[in-house]
């Protein structure tokens, strides 16, 4: 819950960092639990309900935001629970989306970081600013506005493939619920991501 705070608060580049890295080792480290041992259902069902609870959490809180950073807080604890979904399904196909997704998500978030200190310069610093940086600097509301649809996972982005191979490796190990609930809050996470652009 303090991630918005701290993605607020830190400068730019310690933020992209904090962002991806942790994610990064997590998922390599529980992806070499489940290559090299096994888990009963208990622990599967553990790790689809705290996906579940992150993709909803992350979706929800992202609505009430009006800074620019923090919504890429909330976004972030969403990509965990799609993230987590490859994870939970403890298939090869579920690593494989969880790599796939992985690779997607850190290069949205390099992305998206790397814009953020170009809008503070502008005096950009709540998303009703946004509204004039198509006129004072185009490329970066493009570009900005681009990474933002793939964060939402507008389909022909890289944002919507990462998710498509995330939820089909989840119906592929018969987690039934956890898709559509993937589904749902992508949806949600849409309008969310879909006001910074």
């Amino acid at each position: 819950m303090r991630a918005p705070d701290i993605y607020e608060g830190s400068p730019t580049p310690v933020t992209a960092f904090l962002s991806i890295a942790p994610k990064i080792s997590i998922s390599a480290n529980m992806s070499r639990v489940s290559i090299y041992g096994s888990y009963g259902a208990t622990l599967q069902q553990i790790f689809f309900f705290c996906s579940i609870a992150s993709m909803i959490l992350g979706a929800l809180a992202a609505m009430a935001q009006t800074k620019v950073k923090r919504p890429l807080a909330h976004s972030s604890i969403g990509h965990v629970g799609y993230i987590r979904t490859g994870f939970s399904c403890g298939t090869l196909e579920g690593i494989q989306s969880l790599l796939i997704g992985i690779f997607i998500y850190a290069s949205m978030t390099i992305d998206a970081f790397a814009i953020v200190p170009a809008l503070r310069q502008t005096r950009v610093k709540y998303i009703a600013d946004l509204g004039a940086l198509a006129k004072t600097n185009p490329i970066s509301a493009i570009t900005f506005s681009i990474t933002m649809f793939s964060y939402a996972g507008i389909p022909p982005l890289a944002g919507f493939r990462s998710k498509f191979y995330l939820f089909f490796a989840a119906l592929g190990c018969g987690a039934y619920f956890l898709a559509p609930v993937g589904v749902v809050t992508s949806v949600i996470g849409r309008w969310a991501a879909g006001r910074l652009p």
